[in-house]
């Protein structure tokens, strides 16, 4: 290695993904000096050198360096380009993620001993041909419920992703649990298995489904693909983990049926609460109904936006808790209209491409969207339906809101539609304030999870009407 006097100051430098840079120094006869790889971890001294070579000598010299440990690993079953190219939330959630599938996978094989013991494995008595017609049934159930499962909720699972991947998984244990009691009701076990199999067929529909939102999510680099691929690969490690536990674990239940369902009862528990975790170490940045909710609360009361991460942590995860407003975005507009007076009501006053409708006595919100309505419109839509949801609670509000309070509790006197034209007004200051404050917190508002049905409409508006 040339003398440390004959080094010039550094040429150059590289580095991979967020690792450490290293330097490159030039010495004196040309050689071209790197800062060896993990020296900082394993106490390497220094630079060392890489020699011009001609053709002779092949291409340039690759250092034979030290890599930090489980590199291969991480290289495996971790993203390209991790941590930056993922979201901050990837880790934790896949690591919570990794402990319910291994808990689920012992599970799972608990409730299919159980289930191939009704139908009559190991029993001589037992017919295939029943058995087959069970199994059949069961499969046919099972897909029928999925199709329509995927029709009745699948434009919903989007919004509230979080809490549609918690509900999975709690259905998941459902379904084993009544698999693990099928064989002791023999009378009941082909309806038993088929309600269990209907059961997981919408776990899958709902499990994939989220799973593909909260990909969407945590990919950062366009590599929703590299992602995926890396999940299913944690996913198989996992599987493959619990199977051979499952293999030592089965002999040992087998002879012992409280014994099984004990365990049972252990590995659902587990299962719960590493899915509780994983949900809850999701940040995510977009806005649904929920969190919208949450952080306007707070800005109406305390004048700051709550940031993605306080609010994740604030948000219930299970949607019957919010509040029984009923808030519809992009409704028909013949719903909301029967005469030329009616729809006169709504348009007076509305300089925003949406008209909405307030049933004070049902606390039903109706939103018709114009054609020209983009996210932000749709975000102050939803805005303005909760502002008025909060006319009718308590808790302090700004001055100009907290007066329209009191005209609405105080009685009947003012129509709805006049709330409703007054709050416009409100908002024209308001929301402005509350959006620069969304996108300062860190929220994401260009896009949104609110749900948002397709009706569109057009109708006469004043010459200054607004479109964001």
């Amino acid at each position: 290695m040339a003398d440390g006097a004959n080094v010039e100051p550094q040429l150059c430098s590289e580095q991979f993904g967020s690792g450490a840079a290293r330097g490159c120094l030039v010495a004196a006869d040309g050689s071209l000096q790197w800062e060896a790889w993990g020296w900082r971890w394993w106490g390497f001294p220094g630079p060392f050198t890489v020699k011009p070579q001609g053709r002779d000598g092949g291409g340039v010299g690759t250092p034979r360096t030290a890599s930090p440990p489980l590199s291969g690993l991480m290289a495996v079953f971790l993203p390209q380009g991790f941590p930056d190219s993922v979201s901050p939330d990837y880790l934790p959630y896949q690591l919570w993620d990794s402990v319910q599938a291994f808990a689920s996978s012992l599970s799972g094989s608990l409730a299919t001993h159980a289930v191939l013991l009704g139908i009559g494995v190991g029993n001589a008595k037992a017919s295939v041909s029943a058995a087959t017609a069970t199994w059949l049934v069961k499969d046919s159930t099972g897909m029928l419920g999925r199709i329509l499962f995927a029709w009745w909720k699948g434009s919903r699972l989007d919004c509230n992703a979080k809490q549609w991947r918690l509900f999975a998984d709690i259905l998941n244990d459902v379904a084993m649990f009544l698999e693990i009691m099928a064989p002791i009701y023999p009378i009941f076990f082909t309806m038993t298995v088929c309600t269990s199999n209907l059961a997981k067929c919408i776990v899958s529909v709902a499990g994939g489904a989220t799973r593909a939102a909260l990909t969407m999510h945590q990919a950062r680099r366009n590599n929703m693909a590299d992602v995926s691929a890396k999940d299913s690969s944690q996913e198989t490690l996992v599987n493959l983990a619990g199977l051979l536990v499952s293999l030592l674990m089965l002999p040992l239940v087998s002879a012992c049926p409280s014994f099984s369902l004990g365990c049972f009862f252990f590995l659902t528990a587990l299962h719960i609460y590493a899915n509780y975790r994983a949900v809850r170490a999701l940040v995510l940045e977009t806005l649904n109904e929920g969190r919208l909710r949450l952080v306007l609360k707070h800005f109406l009361q305390r004048g700051d936006v709550l940031g993605p991460t306080s609010a994740n942590q604030m948000e219930p995860l299970w949607t019957g808790f919010w509040p029984s407003l009923s808030l519809s975005l992009g409704v028909p507009l013949h719903c909301l209209i029967s005469s030329v007076f009616e729809l006169q009501q709504l348009v007076e006053g509305h300089q925003e491409p949406y008209l909405l409708r307030w049933d004070k006595s049902q606390r039903q919100v109706q939103v018709v969207l114009s054609q020209m309505a983009g996210p932000e419109t749709i975000l102050r839509a939803a805005t303005h339906g909760l502002v008025l949801e909060a006319l009718q609670g308590n808790g302090p509000l700004p001055r100009e809101l907290e007066e329209l309070r009191n005209q609405v509790q105080a009685g009947p006197e003012k129509d709805s539609w006049v709330i409703v034209r007054e709050t416009h007004q409100v908002l024209d200051e308001l929301f402005p304030k509350f959006l620069k404050g969304l996108q300062d917190a860190g929220w994401k508002t260009e896009k949104h999870q609110l749900e948002v049905d397709e009706w569109r409409a057009t109708w006469l508006l004043s010459p200054e009407k607004k479109i964001l």
